[in-house]
């Protein structure tokens, strides 16, 4: 439920009032009695709840550099596949 900006036309008073967007808009002043009009807001940007917005977040990585990374990998892996071979005994 939104909260709408009233204003007095004769005393002046502004205030806010919490109301559903189906009830009828308020016409009298609790301050004087007098006629109100509703203002119209502006209304609010986005708001984000919650910790992780981030400006480094869903941005495309440079593929450059994470290229050297996976070669760096598959070096290490070959060298230590070789490594791990199997030598069977000489037969005399």
């Amino acid at each position: 439920m939104p909260t709408y900006d009233y204003e007095c036309t004769d005393c002046g008073y502004s205030f806010e009032y919490f109301q559903s967007m189906s009830d009828e808009p308020l016409k009298t002043c609790p301050k004087c009695g007098g006629k109100v009009r509703r203002l119209i807001g502006g209304g609010l940007g986005v708001i984000f709840k919650g910790s992780g917005f981030y400006v480094t977040d869903n941005r495309k990585t440079n593929s450059a550099s994470s290229n050297p990374k996976k070669k760096e990998g598959s070096q290490k892996t070959e060298q230590t596949n070789n490594s791990k071979k199997k030598t069977e005994p000489v037969k005399a």
